[in-house]
């Protein structure tokens, strides 16, 4: 068959204060009408390099192609100028980036964004282009999709955005599409439900796919050939059955053993190394009945936490797993009292941290801290990292000296793998993985007993979660830490979490043991999410993606009662 587009020997650089960074080296692939096409590899490999080349979204300066050629359906478009590439974006070629927020504009309601597209390459009439909006709204599965035409994207969710950008992407029916890390920020269930768009779009329209990622168990059911990308350069390529079965290259045999498995029996905890002033029979951390509603514009109230109840034993992680909106943020928000509850009571070593003064909190906050989702947007640009792991030692006054507190921040950036030298650089000059270790460094300034890890692994690629992880495993072990590990991640989850707590709709809907849950669900929404997990097994997958998705029944979480069903298992039990 003949190729819809050929990459030969490209070459990418950047020029940034004189030097020059070649980010591409010499990368030559194909792909065929209606064939999909994985590009994998970790953050920094030139995967988003190569995509955005082929679309010419690269500015120059400073970026610039020094080599090799890009054809087209039968075009040289490496030749074009914006003027011809212009005609060829959106009509012929599209893309979907990872942020559908940033992609978006703002000021601009969803429907008038994908109008302009037909418009201008369709040549269709306003009317015509908002009735074909409309179609493409309905057939990503955005309900109620003339309402939605009006609505700006502030008013959508992350899955219904991500919808849109794909009726965007697709409303000129190209011939070939461009997925940049298209699901990465997504619940499992809503990034099934979009790959599963993906491939029906493609079905209908013959189009060819580029699906650049890092997550391997996507790659398994969507993509027919794969390419593996490390700094830059192919180190591997086969098709999708063979990369799984028999990788060649380390890297590609790096990237697969990263991945966390289902099936996996989790890692049994070494207790022993638990300081001796640990009681496990006594909670470090207690809720009870714990509520936060807020205020809607229609005079009626979002409960965002629904009366929860749940302890944490000193020295363990308990996993609070949910989709977006599902309450497990804020109900980790309340525990530091970053917000105020509407009712019920939190308790920390016995005293209820809801009701002491603002002074007693601060004290209290030494001993209970927070690692954030996003390791950059929650490090300040402007501090180097000696003052922003400084700044708590200065707050809650834990050093005599500037020598000591310099101590302190250099033992502490050990502590978490990083080199000590690193204290004089600002947190652009990092990595995504090594900014999450400032910020785990930073939490562990103040000798906390507990912490809230809020989503801390979702920027990250897959190897480095799993570096991630087993630091904050390490840690546990070496400090006696206590940990709520926040995530939508459930391989991960399980890996490094004793009990898992599931969230739904501001309820708990079920508890337990971590390998009792993921071998013995009972709720139904625990067992749809549990279905979602992409599985790294290509013949798996693909069958899964070639169902239909998986129907939750609909249930009321306000009509139920939290119930022990067998010992130390609690499931939501319908009156």
């Amino acid at each position: 068959m003949e190729n819809l587009l050929q990459v030969d020997n490209l070459h990418v650089s950047f020029i940034s204060n004189q030097e020059v960074f070649e980010a591409v080296k010499g990368v030559s692939f194909d792909i065929k009408k209606g064939e999909t096409l994985g590009i994998v590899g970790e953050s920094g490999s030139g995967k988003s390099v190569t995509a955005r080349s082929i679309m010419r979204l690269l500015p120059s300066p400073p970026s610039m192609m020094t080599d090799g050629s890009i054809e087209f359906s039968g075009k040289m478009i490496s030749t074009f100028n914006d003027k011809q590439m212009e005609a060829i974006r959106g009509k012929e070629i599209s893309m979907i980036f990872q942020d559908p927020m940033t992609s978006l504009n703002p000021t601009i309601k969803v429907g008038k964004q994908i109008d302009e597209m037909l418009m201008k390459h369709q040549q269709l009439s306003t009317q015509a282009a908002k009735e074909r909006t409309i179609e493409m709204l309905k057939l990503v599965g955005i309900n109620n999709a003339a309402e939605r035409y009006n609505q700006y994207p502030h008013e959508f969710s992350g899955g219904m955005r991500q919808r849109a950008m794909i009726a965007m992407a697709v409303a000129c029916q190209p011939k070939l599409l461009i997925a940049d890390e298209p699901t990465t920020a997504l619940d499992v269930t809503i990034q099934a439900q979009i790959l599963r768009l993906m491939k029906k779009m493609q079905k209908q329209f013959g189009t060819s796919i580029i699906l650049i990622t890092h997550d391997l168990g996507v790659v398994a059911g969507m993509c027919d050939r794969v390419i593996v990308m490390k700094e830059g350069e192919i180190v591997e390529r086969n098709t999708t059955e063979k990369i799984f079965s028999s990788p060649q290259h380390p890297y590609t045999q790096k990237l697969l053993n990263a991945l966390p498995r289902l099936h996996e029996k989790k890692q049994p905890k070494n207790e022993s190394l638990l300081p001796e002033d640990i009681n496990p029979n006594q909670a470090l951390v207690e809720v009870k009945d714990l509520k936060k509603e807020f205020p809607l514009r229609n005079g009626q109230t979002l409960k965002a936490v629904n009366s929860i109840s749940f302890s944490i034993q000193p020295g363990e992680t308990l996993g609070l797993v949910g989709e977006s909106g599902s309450g497990k943020s804020t109900t980790g928000r309340l525990l530091l009292q970053l917000q105020k509850e509407t009712d019920g009571e939190i308790l920390y070593k016995g005293m209820a941290i809801n009701r002491l003064k603002k002074k007693e909190v601060k004290q209290i906050r030494k001993e209970i801290q927070i690692i954030f989702q996003d390791p950059y947007a929650s490090l300040n640009p402007r501090m180097k990292v000696m003052d922003i792991i400084g700044h708590s030692l200065d707050v809650h006054k834990l050093y005599k000296t500037k020598a000591e507190r310099k101590a302190r921040v250099e033992e502490l950036l050990e502590l978490v793998g990083l080199d000590k030298a690193h204290a004089m650089r600002y947190p652009h000059e990092f990595s995504g993985g090594q900014r999450q270790r400032i910020g785990i460094a930073r939490a562990l300034a103040v000798n906390p007993k507990f912490i809230v890890c809020d989503e801390p692994l979702s920027a990250l690629d897959v190897s480095i979660q799993a570096q991630v992880v087993e630091l904050l495993k390490d840690l546990q072990e070496k400090l006696g830490l206590t940990y709520l590990f926040i995530a939508h991640d459930l391989s991960m989850v399980k890996h490094i979490s004793d009990r898992i707590a599931v969230m739904n709709a501001g309820k708990l809907v079920e508890l337990a043991e971590s390998e009792e849950l993921y071998s013995n669900p009972i709720h139904p929404y625990t067992k749809s999410l549990l279905s979602a997990v992409p599985i790294p097994d290509p013949a798996i997958e693909s069958k899964k993606l070639k169902q239909e998705a998986v129907k939750v029944p609909k249930y009321d979480v306000n009509h139920g009662e939290f119930k022990e069903v067998k010992p130390g298992h609690w499931v939501l039990v319908e009156e």
